[in-house]
């Protein structure tokens, strides 16, 4: 029996019969702007929940495994040995499926005529005869009405189809950039062409032809949902303003800006309805509890300062999307031990001036009671896109004072630990993320990186030796780095696989304990105590499962492990050290909040700490978003 799978000159056959069908057209909802008697623009419904497919009660294939055999011309058997054709299939049908995949290679290398021919089915064997025939080449492709610099901007290079092969996956690939262009010029309904085909023996020449058809521009942004959301803040959010050319790329990355927002929640890809020359683009949003506060005591049993046990805590209050314009308001204040306390506050003005730049400045004091106090303001500037993340560029200052005895002061032989100075950065930083979730991310990745460069004075204290500051460098370029990547997978039914890198560094002639990071605690390392470490360069990396008992609900495990170096400060050696830390928790809604449990254990030689039960730390408390 003789099967026929593709005619030869079938494609070339198919090729002609398109010239007179239509064009490719471009990926926009199939509505002709131009007809009469269009409906309203209306709401579209929200769309219903997805429905999972049963499986239960499929039918087994049956298996009966053949082996295939290809024959061809001794001169085409060299090139059909390339493509790694399989020597036995399981069943028929995967004999029919690899022959298929094979001529289909074939003609997108160039061989157009290529096809199986005479297949003959033994007990165990299928044998089949393919041909090859020449390959196709481009003579030349011209430009027939684009404009040169669309065809530039889609990738279009005449010397790159002259005497070429033909490839129908690169003309395909040339059409897809051309309607893309058009799409994202207002011009939606655009559709592309040959015209103008000679065939010259195994030589294809013509021009490439683009009909534009109706132009379109932005009606306006409608929200269907429950959202307090301005729809003028999301106009100048997503730069769809009206009276705009129509563009296909500002559609499709309104989804993943409003994906950034912690207070929306986005119930489908946004909608478009054309009419009269015109679209208006749905967004289905509902709001989403982000407004938050959070109260966390931790308990620190032994931890070695002649105390049974010390308390911390850590309150937070986060005010967002104020008045549905998108700004924020954000202030933390955190209790670390005993003579240490924290301030941070934060305020978030997105579409500075109607543009799409995000406005921020930000103040973190941190105090040590009986050793320095350090203010840090910061003022930044954010371009957030969807392709591209979050770009931001800051300058921010750091000022250190010192609690000096003058008494005591004035008895030093060397500069102390700690140091009067200023630092004053310009830097820049990115972010990027693909997280499906912002609070309860099961899949995606999230990249935040940071670089600054400045100069740092120091001050000369009045309580110390003014010989003391002879040796040293009051003028010098210091710099930072910091970088953070996270992965979330998801692992069976209900399970999460955190696996997440972060680090600092911090580079200077001379660096005082002041100026350096502190490690240590819930939010960066933990088993230990908050801010025990000091360093001036340090690395966490943590793995961590955890297993959904809810939407908002689970139990995990974790471990961190960590390197961090501290540099020679005063009499004091470099300090270099890898703690460990190791431990379990839950966390679950309630009525009141979101409440977390931490049980946490570390090691560290430095510290002089190992894993024991009475150096054990537990952090509980409560997060509520309204």
């Amino acid at each position: 029996m003789y099967v026929r799978f593709f005619l030869r000159f079938g494609w070339l056959l198919g090729l002609a019969l398109r010239l007179g069908a239509p064009a490719a057209h471009a990926q926009t909802p199939n509505l002709d702007p131009a007809a009469p008697n269009q409906p309203g623009l209306a709401s579209p419904p929200l769309p219903p929940p997805a429905a999972v497919p049963s499986t239960a009660g499929a039918p087994k294939r049956p298996v009966h495994p053949r082996v295939l055999r290809l024959d061809a011309a001794p001169a085409d058997a060299a090139l059909l040995r390339r493509y790694k054709p399989k020597a036995s299939v399981p069943d028929s049908l995967s004999a029919l499926r690899e022959l298929r995949e094979l001529v289909l290679a074939l003609q997108g290398e160039s061989y157009l005529t290529a096809s199986a021919d005479e297949i003959k089915w033994g007990p165990d064997t299928v044998r089949a005869r393919i041909f090859v025939g020449e390959p196709f080449r481009w003579a030349y492709l011209r430009n027939g009405n684009l404009g040169d610099g669309l065809l530039t901007r889609a990738g279009y290079r005449e010397r790159f189809f002259r005497q070429a092969p033909f490839r129908p996956g690169e003309w395909a690939q040339l059409q897809e950039r051309v309607l893309t262009e058009a799409e994202n010029q207002g011009y939606p309904f655009a559709t592309v062409g040959l015209d103008s085909v000679r065939l010259d023996g195994h030589s294809i020449a013509g021009r490439v032809v683009l009909k534009r058809g109706r132009a379109i521009v932005f009606d306006s942004i409608q929200i269907v949902g429950a959202t307090k959301t301005r729809k003028q803040f999301l106009t100048k959010y997503l730069q769809i303003f009206p009276g705009q050319p129509y563009s296909q790329q500002r559609v499709q990355a309104a989804a993943q800006l409003l994906r950034q927002l912690p207070y929306l929640k986005v119930r489908a890809e946004p909608e478009v309805r054309f009419a009269r020359g015109r679209a208006r683009v749905y967004l289905l949003l509902d709001d989403r509890p982000s407004n938050q506060f959070d109260a966390i005591v931790g308990v620190l049993p032994g931890a070695g300062t002649g105390q049974g046990v010390q308390f911390t805590g850590d309150v937070t209050i986060n005010l967002r999307n104020l008045k549905g314009g998108g700004k924020q308001v954000g202030l933390q204040f955190r209790k670390v031990d005993a003579l240490s306390q924290l301030l941070d506050i934060q305020y978030v003005h997105p579409n500075f001036f109607g543009t799409p730049l995000e406005l921020a400045g930000s103040f973190n004091l941190y105090k040590q009671t009986d050793a320095f106090l350090t203010v840090r303001p910061r003022l930044q500037v954010t371009y957030p896109s969807a392709r591209a993340g979050r770009v931001t560029f800051f300058v921010e200052q750091r000022n250190s004072r010192l609690f000096t005895d003058s008494a005591a002061s004035r008895r030093l032989t060397i500069l102390p630990e700690n140091i009067d100075s200023q630092y004053t950065s310009y830097g820049l930083s990115y972010a990027w993320n693909t997280l499906d979730d912002l609070f309860f991310p099961h899949r995606g990745y999230l990249l935040n990186g940071q670089a600054a460069v400045g100069t740092k004075i120091i001050t000369r204290n009045p309580d110390l030796r003014s010989d003391l500051y002879d040796s040293l460098a009051l003028r010098s370029t210091q710099t930072t780095l910091a970088l953070r990547a996270e992965r979330y997978a998801p692992v069976g039914r209900a399970g999460v696989v955190l696996l997440r890198v972060r680090g600092e560094s911090l580079a200077n002639q001379r660096l005082f304990l002041n100026e350096m990071y502190r490690l240590g605690g819930l939010n960066s390392l933990r088993g230990f105590n908050e801010n025990q470490f000091y360093a001036s360069s340090y690395a966490v990396a943590t793995a961590e499962y955890r297993q959904f008992i809810g939407a908002e609900s689970y139990v995990f495990l974790f471990a961190d492990q960590a390197y961090f170096r501290r540099g020679a400060v005063a009499s004091q050696a470099a300090v270099t050290d890898q703690p460990t830390g190791l431990g379990a928790g839950l966390s679950f809604r309630t009525a009141a909040g979101l409440f977390q449990f931490v049980y946490s254990v570390g090691q560290s030689s430095s510290a002089n700490q190992r894993f024991a039960l009475g150096n054990s730390k537990i952090h509980f408390g409560i997060t509520n978003r309204f």
